[in-house]
Formats: structure tokens, C-alpha cells, sequence
């Protein structure tokens, strides 16, 4: 599967996550495991919290990034719960696309009312 693929699946199992737990008003936590779950059922590996190490000047720092999850090894999910759509997710998740090296990666904000309309993709010479 590409990246293509792997999105619809995520966005699909998105959006019967959201709906199944009655929509917004839940922590970002529980909208990500009930999405991995989806996805697990699907055949898809998803790897969740997965650590990202920073490297700087030849040298690893100590706190790695914490990307909420990796689908298929190919994409990016970072699962939000939050009123509106920030410019500081973007850069995130752009961030760990450059340093994975990886080409997609979806902003999914389970606060909205249509879990679609909180779906944002983000891409990295895809």
C-alpha cells in the first residue's frame, strides 16, 4: 500500500472511531487508541507514541519527539481534541515528516461535530 491508500483507510477508521464514541468532548488519548484499534483490525501495523530522536550537530538529545502514531511505516497520524485548527500542529507535523523523512501526514481534530471537517493533510514532497 502507498501513502494514498494508507490515508483512506486512517480517514475511515477516523470517522467510525468518532462516530462509535459519540462524537467531541473526549482527550486526545482515547480518540487514538480507539482510531489504532480500527486500524488493527484492519490488518494495518500501527505503531503508536513512537519516539523520533533529535540529532543535533552529530550528537543525540535526550528528549526525543513523540509522534501519536505511524501508520503502514508510512504515515504520520497526530490525533488532536482541541477547539479550532492551530498553525503550531502544521509545523509539527511537518517537522516530523523532514525528520523522518516520511512523505504524509494527517492532522485529525476529533472535537469537531463531523470528524471529517478536522481531517488536514500534510505533505512532504509527496
Amino acid at each position: 500500500m502507498d501513502e494514498n491508500e494508507i490515508s483512506r483507510y486512517i480517514v475511515s477508521a477516523a470517522i467510525e472511531a468518532h462516530r462509535t464514541l459519540g462524537g467531541p468532548g473526549l482527550l486526545e488519548s482515547v480518540y487514538e487508541e480507539a482510531l489504532a484499534f480500527e486500524l488493527i483490525q484492519q490488518g494495518i501495523k500501527v505503531e503508536r507514541q513512537k519516539l523520533l530522536p533529535i540529532v543535533y550537530k552529530g550528537i543525540q538529545l535526550a528528549t526525543p519527539l513523540r509522534m501519536d502514531i505511524v501508520v503502514g511505516e508510512l504515515v504520520i497520524v497526530e490525533c488532536k481534541a482541541v477547539e479550532g485548527d492551530h498553525k503550531l500542529f502544521v509545523a509539527q507535523a511537518l517537522t516530523y515528516l523532514r525528520l523522518t523523512g516520511l512523505k504524509l501526514a494527517l492532522i485529525i481534530n476529533f472535537n469537531e461535530r463531523l470528524v471529517k471537517n478536522g481531517i488536514r493533510r500534510i505533505v512532504n514532497n509527496l
